[in-house]
């Protein structure tokens, strides 16, 4: 039988979670340390895919393998500055020396779970419109390949289309939204 367990983070809880990604944001400024972040995450990713973990905490490890996935995809094409953005909200995982260290067995990555939900709820928008943008690709990939055309054909241009308009929602979201996040991502 599940168990649901419900527990809040303090302000003060916040404030350190935040003084990372404050921190991280300007180590991101650093292409050589922008590079490291991303191949620490996704060392962690793997790392945990291939460790025995209490499924709430391996379930939220692997969601964040879409916020990799999206500032890597050369075709959803984020700025360089909502990309490092996005690295330095990435940063706290990387560092296994964390809240708690990573080699304590079953709950050494607790408080990685516990910080990907917090990412993964900043980046809801980002991250919803991205899996908005991978299905219209799929899409239309099958429509065109299902009509015998080559989908590398016009290709720019129908995803630049699709692209810009969700790109768009996207950055309104972030600014309407902006004032109820609790950490500052952007």
């Amino acid at each position: 039988m599940p168990l649901d367990i419900t527990f809040t983070l303090s302000d003060e809880d916040l404030a350190r979670f935040q003084a990372i990604v404050d921190k991280a944001r300007t180590a991101v400024e650093d292409d050589t340390a922008a590079k490291q972040i991303e191949q620490a995450a996704r060392d962690l990713l793997r790392q945990t895919r291939e460790t025995e973990l209490p499924e709430f905490i391996s379930i939220r490890m692997a969601r964040l393998s879409v916020v990799i996935d999206m500032i890597n995809d050369a075709e959803w094409n984020l700025s360089e500055g909502e990309r490092r953005h996005v690295l330095s909200a990435l940063a706290y995982l990387c560092d296994p020396e964390d809240l708690i260290p990573d080699h304590i067995p079953g709950l050494g990555f607790l408080d990685d779970a516990i910080y990907a939900e917090i990412v993964l709820g900043e980046l809801r928008t980002e991250i919803s419109l991205y899996e908005e943008f991978c299905a219209f690709r799929d899409a239309e990939e099958s429509r065109r390949k299902a009509r015998g055309e080559d989908v590398k054909i016009g290709r720019n241009e129908w995803l630049a289309d699709k692209r810009a308009a969700l790109h768009a929602k996207m950055r309104k979201r972030r600014v309407a939204e902006g004032g109820r996040w609790r950490m500052r991502l952007w």
